[in-house]
């Protein structure tokens, strides 16, 4: 009896780090957010997770992807199987692409930076956000890899003007402009939590730290948090625009700061101040996407800011197979929007994205587990990019097509 005792007992050597204990048992992003919900505050939570209003273009988002099924095929040999791609003419260890996002540094310290390293040595796209906590130059002294900067007209057009120098001197690679946030999305977790950004330290923050210790010492150890780039422009520049350095409400500092008018024209604008590639971030229907083609745009990336602006807006995996047929082979076009696992990147490639984009992803794992947390999400992605396309059959990514998807 013994002898069979031994043969099936395996104990495991406790794992003494913290965090690699607590990412050991996230098996995919669902984990990632249990863990980020458990060790973040209420109101700091509900920022990253929350959408607009009723939050059902988000809920739309994911389920789309979960609507389509795949065409499983077998005998194809796919003892090799390449998940690497081109995008924007370069190289990419697989079509994934991490979104641009506010605030990373509520989720934890590092911010901005973890994730960057990370996805150098993924060999996969960083995006850098205007609204970022960490600035151009801290991101292009800690990440070698490629480096897309998003940018928001702002009213005061000295500021975007300077932003865009900054990033041609520190090597950003490609420009994208958000378009779809004329005025804020009515974000009501925000409105009930009264949130501000950077968090304030009321009284129920204070309530939360008790049962978060760890978070509030690591937010008062580290220097505050502040909109980065807007004030190192501000500071370069002698203006006046909020920075972040005190509490504002987030819905206030856009529509006062962020500009209305914005049109095609200043899109032309943008594009006169910046050399490289340009990708306009936030199209919701192929009437936009042809617009964006005829001004000779680079790509496309498809979003409903993951659903924080118009509740009413479209699941964006139903664009992606029209917005394609439409255009054709005439730009890039990246699905951004309820992105959870490998198989759907290869469901929105197989309908025609050149890319998918992960925001609310790498932000669950990025509090759940710093640096290494975002590394094992991408991990995470790669598998199940690899095994997706084993099972339906697909060795390439070039070889990836609308046949082995199917509609509801």
């Amino acid at each position: 009896m013994l002898e069979s005792l031994r043969s099936v007992v395996d104990v495991k050597p406790f794992e003494r780090d913290r965090d690699l204990r607590r990412l050991s048992s996230c098996a995919n992003v669902a984990d990632y957010r249990a863990v980020a919900q458990k060790r973040l505050p209420a109101g700091v939570f509900d920022y990253i997770d929350g959408a607009a209003e009723d939050e059902s273009a988000m809920s739309r988002n994911a389920s789309r992807f979960r609507d389509r099924t795949l065409v499983p095929r077998v005998l194809r040999n796919v003892s090799s199987v390449d998940t690497s791609t081109t995008i924007l003419g370069k190289r990419s260890s697989m079509p994934l692409i991490i979104a641009p996002t506010g605030f990373p540094r509520i989720a934890h310290p590092e911010g901005e930076l973890a994730t960057a390293r990370s996805a150098a040595r993924h060999d996969v796209v960083f995006s850098l956000s205007t609204m970022g906590t960490r600035s151009i130059e801290e991101v292009a002294d800690v990440c070698h890899g490629r480096k897309w900067f998003q940018v928001y007209v702002w009213r005061d057009r000295a500021l975007t003007k300077d932003m865009l120098a900054r990033c041609k001197e520190s090597g950003f690679e490609a420009l994208y402009i958000t378009v779809d946030t004329a005025v804020l999305g009515r974000r009501e977790r925000d409105v009930r939590r009264g949130m501000s950004l950077p968090p304030k330290l009321g009284l129920d923050t204070f309530v939360e730290g008790a049962r978060r210790p760890r978070w509030v010492l690591e937010f008062l150890r580290n220097e505050p948090i502040v909109f980065s780039n807007v004030a190192v422009s501000t500071k370069r520049l002698g203006a006046t625009t909020e920075d972040g350095s005190s509490a504002v409400s987030l819905a206030r500092f856009i529509n006062d700061q962020f500009d209305p008018r914005l049109s095609w024209e200043d899109v032309a604008w943008i594009r006169s101040q910046w050399d490289g590639p340009v990708i306009l971030k936030g199209i919701q229907s192929v009437a936009d996407a042809k617009i964006a083609v005829s001004e000779g745009l680079d790509a496309i990336a498809l979003s409903n800011h993951g659903g924080r602006q118009l509740d009413a807006s479209p699941a964006i995996i139903d664009l992606v197979a029209p917005v394609r047929d439409a255009v054709g082979d005439s730009i890039e076009v990246y699905c951004d929007g309820g992105v959870r696992r490998g198989s759907d990147v290869v469901k929105a490639v197989a309908l025609g994205a050149d890319a998918a984009m992960i925001g609310r992803p790498h932000l669950y794992a990025l509090a759940a587990g710093g640096e290494r947390g975002v590394d094992h999400l991408l991990d995470f992605f790669k598998d199940g990019i690899e095994q997706t396309m084993a099972l339906t059959g697909v060795t390439s990514v070039a070889a990836l097509s609308p046949d082995i998807v199917n509609e509801r």
